[in-house]
């Protein structure tokens, strides 16, 4: 899946000369927590989040340092954090030059800017143009949809797609037997030798349309030894 496949079109814009009472408003009403900063033409210059809102003078939240701090870092830095605490727009507080994707840019990428960097949200761009955002609103509805997608019609669909799936991973066990599939539940059968590799295996099972309800009746065998460890009886977990 790729950006454009899950982000929201329609998306709420500020502009740099907006008063941040109207932009505090609009988050509010709006339920969101952040907002793309674009000129005319739709270029995006930056993104306005709750974040630069938090030290206010409205608030007693501004930032307070000792005296002999303001002096090593300078009538610049005790400026910065005044137009902070102060400014009425848009354009003094919020951050510039945002990390954007494009609408071809595969989600586990996304993914990955949002953990390394931090981030709730980025800008989607065309020609530099903004098109879109995706959030984790927006991974967060894709997975809904995706764990309540259609289930496959039979149970013979339902084997050959656990099969498929088994094969797909380089951890599962070859080894292991077909399923049984009656009615969507499945009963695996055969010999495990990492009791990790069992669980992942009924996750698997578990994430295939149709399945609802894997009975694990694999024996748990010590790969050194051969002794076994654990034969479950009539244990089940639902899917």
């Amino acid at each position: 899946m790729k950006a454009a496949d899950i982000m929201t079109r329609d998306v709420i814009t500020v502009s740099p000369d907006d008063r941040i009472a109207d932009v505090v408003a609009l988050m509010l009403e709006k339920k969101i927590s952040g907002l793309p900063v674009v000129d005319a033409e739709r270029n995006v210059l930056g993104v306005v989040t709750e974040g630069d809102f938090l030290r206010r003078t409205e608030l007693d939240t501004k930032r307070e340092r000792a005296r002999w701090l303001e002096f090593v870092l300078g009538p610049a830095k005790a400026a910065a954090d005044f137009v902070e605490a102060n400014a009425r727009h848009v354009r003094d507080v919020y951050t510039p030059n945002p990390y954007t994707v494009t609408e071809y840019t595969p989600l586990n990428d996304i993914v990955e800017l949002f953990e390394t960097r931090k981030i709730k949200r980025v800008p989607v761009t065309a020609n530099g143009k903004l098109v879109g955002i995706v959030s984790r609103v927006d991974l967060l509805k894709a997975l809904g949809r995706q764990l309540n997608r259609p289930t496959l019609g039979s149970d013979d669909a339902i084997r050959a797609a656990i099969t498929a799936a088994i094969a797909r991973e380089p951890w599962a066990p070859p080894y292991i037997p077909a399923p049984d599939v009656e009615d969507g539940i499945v009963t695996l059968r055969g010999t495990i030798f990492d009791a990790t590799v069992r669980e992942a295996l009924k996750v698997l099972i578990e994430t295939v349309p149709g399945v609802r309800e894997v009975r694990d009746e694999l024996i748990l065998v010590e790969p050194l030894t051969g002794v076994i460890l654990e034969q479950p009886e009539g244990r089940s977990e639902r899917g």
